[in-house]
Parts: structure tokens; C-alpha cells; sequence
């Protein structure tokens, strides 16, 4: 199914012959202006942010799942579910905001303050996949926070590159639940297959214990091959999966995220965040940047990927560097600007205090 970023534009029914030319041509710039304005700002009440504790049979969200893998140069596989399978299912799923259906009643990637794309995986997050390959980042040891995650795959690449903690954030609550929660989990299971075929190379050379458990593993992974996982077994396993425990989940507006987590002692700072195709929408940079402002760690870096100007929503790379620059916080730095079609860029923010990389 295809969608678009969907904006009805209200007829005029002026008559060019009750007025003159001048106060016609102003009422129409006026209207022009308030029709933008309204477009910009949500039209319902601001989302409450809350986290979202670590589910208790996470297997549940993967039963029957269709995935699709991206494979970028020398970086880990990332998986994530079929987005198709989303509009078919849309009303099986557990979504007490309603986002699914609506998206496809109203066939558009984005409903202002409603839905904020977040079901999509947006090109521009893997023109920063590339860039994260090309320049070896491993973010060993590091703080991460995916803003506006969607479907998870920046913050899961790190995750999978050696992080200490990765938050993951976005507007909606079902988009965290129904597909960035599974979509860890299911790259934490990769992980554990991974694991287990360098086990099996191990089989057979060690002591008579170790020989057991060899023996053990390869009755497990043939009860699965047979058809009959130990999916309760499996699902308590994954909830204590040793990766799935350096996660934390969060949705809700940004103002409100960044007032949950600054209740917290010590307050979280992230020597990365990720951030992409977030910068559509013009009403939504003061708090953005206020954002970016009270979380990042002093020495730490903000990696955006976005599109030169995202038509019908009004924002784009071009307003939010002048927005930047005014604010007077943060360097922007262009790290990658792509020439074909829609122009692409990745760009980077730091403090305009810290050293330069």
C-alpha cells in the first residue's frame, strides 16, 4: 500500500468581483499562512510520555512474524518486521491509539500529533547505516539514545556494536510495543544463534560435563527443527537476555520524555543520539533542540539524517541549520550530502564548548 504525508488543502469560494485585486491577493497569502500554521502544530493534546517495562512472554510478538534483513557493507545483520504485515493485521494487534487503522483509512504516513511515521523505516536512516559502516564506529562502552526510533534499527546496531545502555524513544506507544520492543528481541535471538553455532564448533573437545551440554544444546536446537520449540523456556530466556537488559523503551511527546527522565538520579546522558527524518515539522524544533540540549553528554555527538525539505510538512535541513545556529548551543556539521533526486544528508551536532572529532 502505498502512503504519503496527506494534507487537504480547504477550497476558497471568494468572488475575484466582490473585492479588489490587493485585498483578495492578501487574503489568499493569509490564508496560505494560517493553513501552514495549522498544519505544523498537533491536533490533539500532547502524548504523555511513559516507559515500557520488559514484556513477560516477548515470543508472543514474533509468532508468525514476517521479517526482512538489511545487510550494509561489514555491519550485523539488522532484522525487523514486514511493514506490510502491519496494514494486514492491523486489527489484531493490541494499538489502544488507534494508529494502525487510521494510517490505512486515511492512507498517510503521518497524522500531526496522532501518528508520526514511526511504523516506517525512512530512507534516510540508511544513508546513516552506510555512514556508521564507513566510519567503523563500534560505540563500545557508550550511552545511546534512539530518538524518534521507529523500528529501532541505529539504536539495535548498537546494541549490537558493544553499547552499555540504549533508550529507545518514539511518539507512539503501539510503535514501541508492537514493533520496536519485537524487533530487539528479535536481533537478540540472532545474537543467540550466533552464539550457539560457535558453541557447536566447540563440541566434543573439552571434558565429559562439557560434552553433556553440547549433547544438551543440540537437543534443544533439534526440538526446534522438529517443530516443537520450548517457546515458554525461550520467552523467560529472552527476557533476561543479556543485551534485551542493556535496553530501556519509552514513548510519548519529547517534551514529556525529557521531563520523565530528568526525574531520574543520576539524570541519563547519552554520548550519542540518533535521530532521523525527526525534523519535518518546524513547530516541533524548540522542543528538539531543548531535547538535544539537556541530554547529550558534554563531549558527546548528535547524528541526524534527514531530507533537504520534506514537501506538504514545511521543514527540513535548510530551517533547522538556521534554527541551530540562532540557538547558539550547537555546532552542525555536514558528514554526508547526497546529490541525487530528494537531496539526503547526515549531519552532526555538538557543543559549540567541545572539541572538534
Amino acid at each position: 500500500m502505498s502512503f504519503c504525508f496527506n494534507f487537504a488543502v480547504p477550497a476558497q469560494s471568494t468572488n475575484p468581483d466582490d473585492v479588489d485585486g490587493n485585498k483578495l491577493q492578501n487574503e489568499k497569502k493569509d490564508n496560505a499562512a494560517k493553513h501552514k500554521e495549522d498544519n505544523a502544530k498537533p491536533t490533539e493534546p500532547v502524548k504523555e510520555a511513559k516507559e515500557h517495562l520488559a514484556l513477560s512472554d516477548p515470543e508472543f510478538l514474533l509468532r508468525d512474524a514476517v521479517t526482512e534483513t538489511v545487510t550494509i557493507g561489514t555491519l550485523p545483520a539488522l532484522h525487523f518486521l514486514n511493514e506490510t504485515v502491519f496494514e494486514k493485521t492491523a486489527s489484531e494487534r493490541e494499538d489502544e491509539e488507534r494508529i494502525l487503522s487510521r494510517t490505512v483509512e486515511q492512507r498517510s504516513d503521518l497524522i500531526s500529533g496522532v501518528y508520526e511515521g514511526g511504523l516506517k523505516v525512512w530512507e534516510c536512516t540508511y544513508d546513516l547505516l552506510e555512514l556508521i559502516e564507513k566510519d567503523g564506529e563500534t560505540f563500545a562502552g557508550k550511552a545511546v539514545l534512539d530518538l524518534g526510533c521507529g523500528a529501532g534499527l541505529l539504536g539495535i546496531l548498537a546494541l549490537q556494536r558493544g553499547a552499555r545502555q540504549i533508550h529507545f524513544q518514539d511518539y507512539n506507544s503501539t510503535v514501541i510495543e508492537q514493533l520496536t520492543v519485537p524487533n530487539v528481541i528479535l536481533n537478540c535471538q540472532e545474537n543467540d544463534e550466533v552464539d550457539s553455532e560457535d558453541d557447536k564448533e566447540g563440541c566434543g573437545k573439552g571434558k565429559v560435563q562439557e560434552e553433556d551440554g553440547c549433547k544438551k544444546k543440540q537437543e534443544e536446537k533439534q526440538e526446534v527443527i522438529d517443530g516443537n520449540p520450548p517457546a515458554k523456556k525461550r520467552a523467560a530466556d529472552l527476557s533476561q537476555h543479556q543485551l534485551l537488559a542493556k535496553c530501556r523503551f519509552f514513548s510519548g511527546d519529547w517534551s514529556t520524555f525529557l521531563a520523565l527522565v530528568k526525574k531520574e538520579e543520576p539524570q541519563p546522558k547519552y554520548d550519542i543520539i540518533f535521530t532521523s527524518e525527526t525534523i519535518y515539522n518546524t513547530a516541533y524544533y524548540p522542543v528538539l533542540h531543548e531535547t538535544l540540549h539537556k541530554l547529550l553528554a558534554p563531549d558527546g555527538l548528535v547524528y541526524l539524517a534527514t531530507k533537504t525539505h520534506y514537501f506538504g510538512v514545511g521543514g527540513g535541513l535548510h530551517l533547522f541549520e538556521t534554527f541551530v545556529e540562532q540557538g547558539g548551543v550547537f555546532t552542525l556539521d555536514h558528514l554526508w550530502d547526497g546529490e541525487e533526486g530528494l537531496q539526503r544528508h547526515v549531519v552532526v551536532l555538538r557543543f559549540r564548548t567541545a572539541k572538534s572529532i
